[in-house]
């Protein structure tokens, strides 16, 4: 065990919970703070109890107080999918923007180390691809999504000023498409979506043509891209995800295929604003931290659908 102490916002999430897991696997002390808006209890049941781990039930766009040493701020608290993002547009926005600033303010008092989880989606829909981290983006401001994209790039502005004003050592991730154990069965993003539809033998439901593509990447994977970017000297933004893209038609298919299900795929109308592609350009990450993935969709999806059969009773 070391002497290290993390505050991860955001910790009872998807992700955030993986992070409390990965961080006590090496010796931290951990504190997950989370209001639990679309955060779950039930990802971090195991850890309650542990000496190692304090959860804080709090709201991050408020006043934040941790007593004690922090060596660490990982800033994951938002909504993340669609269906989130457009039932709490101004909480999304206002965690971006004052969350960001609450979390910052910290770790300047702190002395911590600071890490956004920002997202690709600052690139909007791209107009090139793969995405590098030097691309400025395509976004509207104004669409149903801009609460979520224009929430990240303001909060990427802020830590990059605080970087800069106040000297507060920061790290920015952009995360890329990430699916795995502890996604919410009603996320409403496509592998949960797809996942369920074919469990159930119903008809999985694909947006636009299908044509449309993601990369996608197992949370395993990303998780050890974020320890990596954390301990590291790089203090640009860094994409972390999987460049092997596929179409929403045949990844529809492949999770039909795995489950075994009888379903049919049906289409419905494209979503506005839904990127047409997206491909991280990972190069930075290859070569300053080491990191590629290593688990095959095919095997990610599987072990996935374990996962969501014991959810859901099957």
């Amino acid at each position: 065990m070391n002497n290290k102490r993390i505050l991860i916002t955001g910790g009872a999430g998807f992700l955030g919970s993986h992070l409390c897991d990965k961080f006590i696997g090496h010796g931290y002390t951990v504190v997950c703070m989370d209001n639990l808006i679309t955060g779950s209890m039930d990802n971090i049941a195991h850890l309650l109890g542990n000496p190692q781990f304090t959860f804080i039930h709090h709201d991050v766009t408020n006043y934040m107080y941790v007593e004690g040493n922090v060596d660490y701020i990982l800033h994951f608290a938002s909504p993340a999918s669609p269906i989130d993002y457009l039932k709490f547009p101004i909480q999304t926005l206002k965690v971006g923007s004052l969350g960001t600033h609450k979390a910052l303010g910290l770790a300047k008092v702190k002395n911590a180390r600071f890490l956004l989880a920002s997202t690709s989606e600052v690139y909007g829909d791209p107009l090139i691809h793969p995405q590098q981290e030097s691309y400025w983006g395509n976004v509207n401001p104004v669409g149903s999504r801009g609460v979520y994209d224009e929430a990240k790039r303001f909060a990427e502005a802020m830590t990059m000023a605080y970087q800069r004003y106040h000297g507060v050592e920061t790290r920015i991730i952009r995360i890329f498409n990430t699916y795995g154990p502890k996604m919410r069965i009603e996320d409403g993003r496509a592998i949960p979506a797809f996942m369920s539809q074919a469990l159930h033998n119903q008809p999985v439901t694909v947006f636009g043509d299908g044509s449309q593509t993601r990369s996608v990447c197992y949370v395993d994977d990303l998780v050890e891209g974020i320890y990596r970017l954390l301990l590291s000297d790089e203090n640009m933004p860094v994409n972390i995800g999987n460049p092997d893209e596929i179409s929403m038609l045949d990844l529809a298919k492949e999770i039909i295929d795995i489950t075994g299900s009888k379903s049919d795929i049906i289409f419905k109308e494209l979503p506005e604003d839904d990127p047409k592609i997206r491909q991280p350009d990972i190069t930075i990450a290859r070569t300053r931290l080491q990191w590629e993935p290593r688990i095959q969709r095919r095997e990610g999806l599987i072990k996935t659908m374990e996962y969501f059969k014991k959810r859901l009773g099957l």
